[in-house]
């Protein structure tokens, strides 16, 4: 009965972790992405977004710091997805844990292309070899391979919400709305970040899968993280 115990406790507080890390991650990917990133980078023009990175340096030393955020958060959330589902099956738990690390790695690799973009912009007396076109440029060809590199991580995230919705399915905790939800999200992860890293001229189809699946994708993770927080490890109690 100790043991029982025990482990209802750790699973309650693996849910807690993963919750609140899952709801620091969507707002600190709001504010990065969705404000910031968006913001100060104007698709196809090196000039305008050279100008709003350097006038607005701080804000885009923020967009790091909150992409740094997100990372850490992954990490956490890898380790409590791993314990909060290995009851239910421990060897896709495992699997979906490495995936969802590999992921991080690669989110790693292209923030890495950000920190390039911030010192370009505060050393460009330094680089008195190139000209202010040839740094725009390049700045311009970091911020695409942080979007390259992002969205090829995107893939493999997408495979680790499909083990992580089947592994939430076959559990008879956690509702099957969420699980459905988590399920098709990592379908709109994989199809739309497939088409943009093989398939980028069908931007229109892309936008449309865009439109179709935003809302699963942010329903999915934010929805389980809220139900992780408030009944995660809980229901266990009632069995």
């Amino acid at each position: 009965m100790a043991t029982s115990v025990n482990e209802l406790s750790y699973q309650r507080k693996s849910a807690l972790f993963a919750g609140t890390s899952l709801i620091i991650m969507a707002l600190a990917s709001f504010f990065s992405y969705g404000f910031v990133h968006e913001s100060l980078v104007v698709q196809g023009d090196p000039i305008a977004t050279f100008n709003n990175i350097v006038s607005s340096n701080n804000l885009f030393k923020a967009e790091i710091f909150g992409w740094v955020i997100i990372l850490i958060c992954d990490i956490v959330v890898t380790w409590a997805f791993y314990i909060f589902l290995k009851p239910i099956n421990k060897s896709l738990s495992l699997l979906g844990a490495w995936l969802r690390l590999t992921y991080s790695t690669i989110l790693e690799i292209a923030i890495m292309n950000l920190i390039f973009v911030l010192l370009l912009s505060r050393h460009t007396n330094d680089l008195s070899s190139f000209k202010i076109e040839q740094t725009q440029s390049l700045m311009m060809l970091f911020l695409e391979a942080f979007e390259s590199i992002w969205s090829i991580g995107l893939i493999v995230f997408g495979g680790h919400l499909l083990i992580v919705g089947y592994v939430a399915f076959k559990s008879g905790s956690i509702p099957k709305v969420i699980s459905i939800l988590l399920l098709l999200a990592s379908i709109g992860y994989i199809v739309i970040h497939l088409s943009k890293t093989f398939l980028p001229q069908y931007d229109r189809v892309i936008s449309i899968l865009n439109l179709v699946f935003t809302a699963p994708m942010v329903a999915g993770e934010l929805g389980f993280g809220i139900w992780l927080l408030l009944r995660g490890g809980k229901l266990s109690n009632n069995t």
